[in-house]
């Protein structure tokens, strides 16, 4: 039966889809920040595995046509930032410094905890494209020798976290600029944040896609720097 399953062509896309549908029910239902519609799904199809005994091979080998809408849902995000486009030459001077304050920040807290917890030179790489979009963050691991598979994990990790915790350091931080919490979520947790600050408003929406495109550039450019710290 597990194997009848787990051979259907689409048998992974339509768990992983089923599996946010029903985190996008919850979240509205319930108004709870864990309950992110990608943490609900990456649980369904962990349990759904589980219990049919299903190789995770079989799922990906199904479920992999997903990621081929990554890169244009990626660029699907210039749109609000279009409709922004005179506030980004409005802040532009302020909209580079948070950016790259929050490239800068994410590389040195990697390599803070890389040396606290002793990670080796593969192992701290694999971190240090944690907080940018898949599409990029892949492509820089690779390159530089890390683990790709634990490189999207931790990616999934940040987004998930970041679209929890955004709303709540914000008001922490008394942070009310729109255009300061579009960058800041952005920056910090790419595209599954950038969901968030769309949620929260237009304006913050714009920015955080902005900050998905130019966090990533910064990325590529300063991890080669940051790889030889360690």
């Amino acid at each position: 039966m597990n194997h009848t399953i787990g051979d259907f062509l689409f048998f992974g896309a339509a768990i992983s889809l089923i599996g946010y549908e029903v985190g996008i029910r919850l979240k509205r239902k319930f108004k709870l920040a864990i309950l992110n519609p990608l943490l609900v799904s990456i649980i369904i199809v962990m349990i759904v595995l589980s219990l049919l005994k299903i190789d995770y091979k079989i799922y990906n080998d199904s479920a992999k046509y997903i990621s081929y809408l990554l890169t244009p849902a990626t660029i699907c995000l210039a749109i609000p930032l279009y409709r922004q486009f005179d506030l980004l030459k409005l802040h532009s001077k302020a909209i580079i410094a948070g950016t790259l304050t929050g490239v800068l920040t994410t590389m040195s807290t990697v390599l803070l905890l890389a040396l606290v917890f002793g990670l080796n030179h593969q192992e701290y790489v694999t971190f240090l494209p944690k907080s940018i979009t898949t599409a990029i963050a892949m492509g820089i691991s690779e390159e530089m020798k890390g683990f790709v598979t634990i490189t999207v994990a931790s990616i999934i990790v940040t987004g998930i976290l970041g679209s929890i915790i955004a709303e709540t350091v914000c008001k922490v931080f008394k942070i009310t600029e729109p255009v300061a919490i579009g960058i800041a979520i952005g920056s910090a947790s790419h595209a599954v944040g950038t969901t968030k600050a769309m949620e929260i408003g237009e304006i913050e929406g714009a920015m955080s896609s902005l900050a998905i495109a130019t966090s990533g550039l910064c990325t590529v450019v300063f991890a080669s720097i940051f790889a030889n710290f360690l």
